[in-house]
């Protein structure tokens, strides 16, 4: 008889068991890996947005507009989005916008439709990242408390309120 000749039975059976035994593993540590994702709460939790440190800068002269910064912390297992801020107490719409700094000390401002906040992350807004333009009233001074509402898309509506404080102070 030609041809290819047979392995022997022992090999292939081994050959098998190996094969199993492999797909068998990895479905174990998978499945591990899995189990204490879910059992420290992260599996298909909700997103769970704080938000803290609201500053809003005092405006100079006659500007017409100036900023306001929030630290908002999504400690869920999900990712948000910050889709709009509104205010109460701000005479105009409030509009979210990314700052990038340029050659020279020059900066340039665009709106943006929305910020994402990921899971177990956070977002510091600062005047050289992601703010909150707004136009200025002349009647606030430092000190001065501001109710805003940040509207997210799966957590819905935060309310923070904002210190008004002079451009430099407290970090900014």
């Amino acid at each position: 008889m030609t041809g290819i000749p047979r392995r022997p039975t022992r090999r292939r059976l081994s050959d098998t068991l190996l094969a199993v035994f492999a797909s068998v593993a990895a479905c174990g540590i998978a499945l591990g890996g899995l189990c204490t994702w879910t059992a420290h709460g992260n599996a298909g939790s909700p997103a769970r947005i704080t938000v803290a440190e609201g500053r809003l800068f005092l405006p100079y002269g006659d500007t017409s507009k100036t900023a306001a910064f929030f630290r908002i912390t999504n400690s869920g297992g999900s990712g948000d989005r910050l889709l709009k801020v509104t205010s109460p107490d701000v005479g105009g719409t409030a509009v979210l916008s990314r700052h990038r700094m340029g050659a020279a000390n020059s900066a340039s401002a665009r709106p943006v439709a929305s910020v994402s906040v990921p899971s177990g992350g956070s977002i510091a807004m600062s005047p050289s990242g992601v703010d909150v333009v707004v136009p200025a009233k002349g009647e606030w001074r430092t000190g001065d408390l501001v109710a805003f509402t940040l509207h997210f898309e799966r957590s819905g509506a935060v309310r923070n309120l904002a210190v008004v404080v002079r451009p430099g102070q407290g970090g900014t």
